[in-house]
C-alpha cells in the first residue's frame, strides 16, 4: 500500500505484537504458505472463501455439538447456507472464555460517579437463572423474546438468556416512541416482553411507562411482561414480573443446541416504503463473524475492555457483544455521550477502555465544545478508536491526534445492520489516511461497480459484495418466499449483494465511502426509514403529504430535510413546524427531527404512486435533472421542476 499520504503508521513492534499477526503466524503453519501482511490475507480469503472461514472456525475453536458436512452449500446468495449439519449455541460461546472472578460487564449511568461491575461468574449465574425462568413460563426454541431497554446489563442478560433457550431476541431502544416500537415488535408476535420504565439521557430521567402500556395493549401474543425499574421502585404494569425475580433462582446452565442458521435475533432497518424490515441473523453466522471482527480487527484479548458509545437501537450494540467471545469485558453506558460535554471520553477513561467504538458525530460534537479529553482524563490504555456511522471529516482526524493521543489508531469502518458487522475498515498493517477507510475486511469480497456491472477502481461506484458472508441475514421476517429479501439487496444484479453505498476503491486498497446511493436515511450512523416519517405525519391535520430526504454534504455533514405539502386552507407556518417536530420527537425519536421543514407545492411520484425520494436526493446532491429522473415517468413533472429549482437555490446559498 502506498503510504505517501499516511496520517499515521503502525510501528513494527505494534504489528508484531498484534492479535492479527498471531493469527497470520498460525495460518502460515496451517496453509504452508506466507502471509506477510493483511493484503495477503484478504486476497487469499476471497480466492478461497471456504478455507478462510474454516480457518476462523478452527483457530477460535468453535464448539459444534454436531459436526458440519461442508463449509457452505453451492446455492448463490441469498440461498447459501453455511456449515450445514452443524449445531451450536451463540450464548455458549459468549460465556465460555472469561475467568470467573474477572469483570465481564462494566455498567455506567449518566450522572453516577461509580461504575457497577459484573463478574463472569455472576453473568453466567444470572443468564442461567433468566433462562430457567424463560423455560418455566413456557418459552421454547423459536419463540420471540422482545425488549424495550436502554444500554444496561438487563439487555445483555436478557439476550443471552433468550439465546440460551433458542428463542429469538429483538430489542427497541426506549428513545423509540410507541408507534416506532409497535411497528417493529408487533411483527414478531412475542411471547415475553422485558421493559424498563424509562432511561437517562442528556441530564434528564425520561419516563417511558406510557409507552410500555401501549406495547402491552398492542402485543396480544404476550404471555409475560418483565418489569425493569430503572427510574423508581414502582411495581410496574399489573401482572408483570419484577426483574429481580427473573434472576433470583439459580438454574443449571443448559444451552439449547440449534442449527447454524437458527434465528438468534431480529434487527430492524427501515427501507423507503412499507413496514420496518426485520433482518434475521443466525447463531452460527454471528458467532464466526463476531470472532473474526473482535479478534482480528479489534485485536481484543482476555481481560481487555471495549466501550461502544451506542444505544440498543443501533447495530453497534449487538456488534460490541463480540468482545465477550474473546473473554474481554464490555462497557455499557446508559446516557448521552455529550452530557456533560465530553462525557463519552470520561466514560472511556473511568473504565480504562482499550478499544472504543463510537459514531463520527461524537468526535465532531466534542470538538466544538472546546473540551480536550486528553488534558482532562487518563486515556493511557486506549490504543484503538473505531469510528462508524458516517464519514469522519478531516478535522476529526487532527482533533483526535491532538486531544485523544497521537498513538491511537483511528479506524474508520463501515458496514451495516444488514450483516451485523463491517465490510471495510482498518487493520494493524494499514496506514491511516485522512478521509479514507483502511481497506476490505478478510472474507468480504466487495468492490465498486458501475451501473453496467463492471468493476471500477479510483472512481465512484456502487458497493457490492459478490460472494456470500456467514453473517448475511438468514432471511427477512415475514418474507416467506424471499421476495422482499431479493428486492432489498439483489434487484440490481442477481446473485450480487448491492448494499446501497457510493464508494471508491482506490488502487492502494483504501476505501472512500461517499454516502447512501438509495433513499435510506443515515443520520449520524442511525438509519431512519422514510416510511416511519410518513406514518407519523401524513395523517396530521394541516398536512396533505410529506417527503423526507437526507443528503451527505461536503466535510462530513448531513442534511435531513422534510418537505411538507399543506392541506387546502393551511400553511406551513411556525406553529405547524413546532407540531411536526414534537410529533417526530415523541412518536419516533429525536433523531427523526429534521434540520429544515420546507413548504412544497406538491410531491412528485412515479406513475405507480411511489414518492420520488431517490431522484430528489440526486438533485439535492448536485446531479442534473436529466440524469436524476425520466420526467415522462413522473406523475407531476411541474413538481419535479420545483425541486430542481429548490436544489439549485440551496446550492447557491450553501456556497
Amino acid at each position: 500500500m502506498d503510504t505517501s499520504d499516511a496520517f499515521w503508521r503502525p510501528t513494527a513492534a505494534r504489528i508484531e505484537e498484534s492479535a492479527l499477526r498471531e493469527f497470520l503466524d498460525w495460518l502460515e503453519r496451517r496453509e504452508h504458505r506466507a502471509f506477510p501482511d493483511h493484503d495477503a490475507l484478504w486476497t487469499w480469503s476471497v480466492e478461497d472463501v471456504n478455507r478462510f472461514w474454516s480457518s476462523i472456525v478452527e483457530y477460535y475453536e468453535v464448539d459444534f455439538s454436531t459436526p458440519w458436512t461442508q463449509v457452505r452449500t453451492p446455492e448463490p446468495m441469498p440461498h447459501t447456507r453455511w456449515f450445514p449439519g452443524a449445531r451450536l449455541n451463540w450464548a455458549q460461546h459468549v460465556l465460555r472464555s472469561g475467568a470467573g472472578d474477572s469483570t465481564a460487564l462494566v455498567c455506567v449511568r449518566e450522572g453516577d460517579l461509580l461504575a457497577r461491575e459484573t463478574t463472569w461468574a455472576d453473568l453466567r449465574r444470572s443468564v442461567a437463572a433468566a433462562a430457567g425462568w424463560l423455560r418455566r413460563v413456557g418459552v421454547r426454541p423459536g419463540d420471540r423474546v422482545c425488549a424495550y431497554l436502554p444500554n444496561t446489563e438487563h439487555a445483555v442478560i436478557g439476550l443471552l438468556a433468550a439465546a440460551t433457550v433458542g428463542a429469538v431476541w429483538s430489542c427497541c431502544s426506549p428513545d423509540f416512541g410507541a408507534e416506532g416500537a409497535v411497528a417493529r415488535l408487533a411483527q414478531l408476535e412475542p411471547t415475553v416482553l422485558i421493559a424498563a420504565d424509562g432511561y437517562r439521557w442528556g441530564g434528564r430521567e425520561i419516563d417511558r411507562s406510557d409507552v410500555v402500556g401501549r406495547l402491552l395493549e398492542s402485543l396480544p401474543t404476550l404471555r409475560r411482561c418483565v418489569h425493569v425499574p430503572l427510574l423508581s421502585d414502582h411495581p410496574g404494569p399489573t401482572g408483570s414480573t419484577p426483574w429481580d425475580e427473573v434472576v433470583a433462582h439459580d438454574a443449571p446452565q443448559v444451552f439449547e443446541q440449534v442449527e447454524f442458521s437458527h434465528p438468534l435475533w431480529v434487527l430492524f432497518t427501515s427501507g423507503t416504503t412499507g413496514t420496518p424490515k426485520g433482518l434475521v441473523h443466525g447463531h452460527g453466522g454471528i458467532t464466526v463473524e463476531g470472532l473474526k471482527w473482535s479478534g482480528l480487527y479489534c485485536g481484543l484479548r482476555a481481560g481487555e475492555r471495549m466501550f461502544a458509545a451506542t444505544s440498543t437501537g443501533w447495530a453497534l450494540w449487538n456488534m460490541q457483544l463480540a468482545a465477550l467471545l474473546q473473554g474481554s469485558s464490555i462497557v455499557l453506558y446508559e446516557g448521552g455521550p455529550h452530557h456533560p460535554p465530553g462525557a463519552a471520553w470520561a466514560v472511556a477513561s473511568r473504565t480504562a477502555a482499550h478499544v472504543v467504538l463510537l459514531g463520527a458525530a461524537v468526535v465532531e460534537a466534542t470538538a466544538v465544545t472546546g473540551v480536550s479529553p486528553r488534558r482532562e482524563h487518563d486515556l493511557g490504555r486506549l490504543r484503538h478508536l473505531l469510528v462508524s456511522g458516517s464519514a469522519l471529516p478531516a478535522s476529526g482526524y487532527h482533533w483526535i491526534a491532538e486531544h485523544i493521543g497521537p498513538d491511537v489508531r483511528i479506524d474508520s469502518t463501515s458496514g451495516g445492520t444488514d450483516v451485523a458487522g463491517s465490510f471495510v475498515g482498518g487493520n494493524e498493517y494499514a496506514t491511516v489516511q485522512v478521509g479514507r477507510v483502511g481497506g476490505r475486511l478478510a472474507g468480504v469480497d466487495c468492490a465498486a461497480w458501475r451501473t453496467d456491472g463492471t468493476r471500477v477502481v479510483d472512481a465512484v461506484g456502487e458497493l457490492v459484495v459478490s460472494q456470500p458472508m456467514p453473517s448475511m441475514p438468514v432471511r427477512l421476517w415475514n418474507d416467506p418466499d424471499g421476495t422482499r429479501y431479493l428486492e432489498s439487496y439483489f434487484d440490481t444484479w442477481p446473485r450480487v449483494w448491492r448494499h446501497g453505498d457510493w464508494v471508491t476503491v482506490h488502487s492502494d486498497g483504501s476505501i472512500t465511502v461517499h454516502g447512501r446511493s438509495d433513499s435510506t436515511l443515515n443520520r449520524n450512523g442511525v438509519r431512519l426509514g422514510s416510511g416511519d416519517f410518513y406514518d407519523a405525519l401524513d395523517a396530521l391535520p394541516g398536512i396533505s403529504e410529506t417527503l423526507v430526504v437526507g443528503v451527505d454534504e461536503p466535510g462530513g455533514g448531513y442534511w435531513l430535510g422534510l418537505f411538507v405539502v399543506p392541506a387546502p386552507g393551511h400553511v406551513v407556518d411556525d406553529a405547524l413546524r413546532r407540531r411536526i417536530r414534537s410529533v417526530l420527537r415523541t412518536r419516533l425519536t429525536p433523531h427523526h427531527v429534521p434540520d429544515d421543514i420546507v413548504a412544497a407545492p406538491a410531491v412528485p411520484h412515479t406513475l405507480s404512486g411511489k414518492r420520488l425520494e431517490v431522484p430528489i436526493k440526486k438533485l439535492l446532491g448536485g446531479m442534473p435533472l436529466e440524469e436524476s429522473v425520466d420526467l415522462a415517468a413522473v406523475d407531476d413533472p411541474d413538481a419535479m421542476l420545483w425541486f430542481q429549482r429548490f436544489a439549485s437555490d440551496r446550492s447557491i446559498r450553501s456556497h
